[in-house]
């Protein structure tokens, strides 16, 4: 589904990614960890040109979106994304937040785009929540819906960038739920987490990163169990003690 070739981006003198390479197919839920400045939310956002590459290749559906003339909002269409804040509109009601871009974007009928967003609601437990405003909600529920609002217009694949971070410790929970049931799904995803528990459960595929390079990666069972790179083994002792 998303192929990365020889992926640099630089802000200035600042080398954050150096030359990333990743291939991930359609169903796979890809984790990547690290610490702080690794360069794993600019590589999230490379992936839907969010950040434009300084130089390499992005393949996503066996288009080159990297090219010029790509029409990288179509593409975008395709792929949610979540971040770490809500980025709800606060005088819309949560109905209205989550029919806006099927309605405008893909010309879908008010009817059913209400409908489908109800269905969506009353998956993540928050259908009685519709016609109430973003400020009535928990950072939990905020978060919830807008998981809810990229799922409305059915990507491809869902991005997550560290979607618990701003959370309270105990709303945390309640939005890991909903991810790990995309993934039980078969979602497509591709996570950025401190969340070494959900790493380790849900992910297929684990990636570390740091210094803008591709460390180790593999199935969490030999990331988090055994592995090979000094430099992973450091972290993962922080981290998991």
């Amino acid at each position: 589904m998303i192929t990365v070739k020889n992926l640099h981006k630089s802000f200035g003198a600042l080398n954050v990614l150096r030359g990333v390479d990743q291939h991930i197919g359609k169903g796979d839920k890809v984790v990547l960890i690290g610490p702080s400045g690794s360069g794993k939310t600019t590589f999230l956002r490379c992936l839907n040109l969010l950040e434009t590459p300084t130089s390499g290749q992005i393949f996503f559906e066996g288009t080159d979106i990297t090219a010029p003339g790509c029409n990288i909002n179509q593409i975008r269409m395709k792929m949610g994304m979540v971040f770490q804040q809500f980025n709800l509109f606060p005088h819309l009601s949560i109905m209205d937040n989550i029919i806006l871009a099927p309605m405008k974007l893909k010309h879908m009928p008010k009817a059913e785009a209400q409908e489908k967003a109800m269905a969506l609601l009353q998956r993540v437990g928050l259908q009685e929540k519709a016609k109430s405003y973003p400020r009535q909600l928990s950072g939990g529920q905020q978060q919830r819906i807008a998981i809810v609002r990229a799922l409305a217009m059915n990507p491809d694949v869902m991005l997550f960038d560290e979607p618990t971070s701003a959370l309270d410790p105990e709303m945390v929970g309640e939005v890991l739920d909903v991810m790990e049931q995309l993934a039980e799904d078969g979602m497509t995803m591709v996570v950025v987490t401190h969340e070494m528990g959900f790493a380790r459960e849900v992910a297929d595929h684990v990636i570390f990163m740091d210094e803008g390079v591709i460390v180790e990666q593999g199935h969490p069972d030999e990331v988090f169990g055994h592995p090979q790179q000094q430099r992973t083994q450091d972290f993962l002792r922080k981290v998991l003690r």
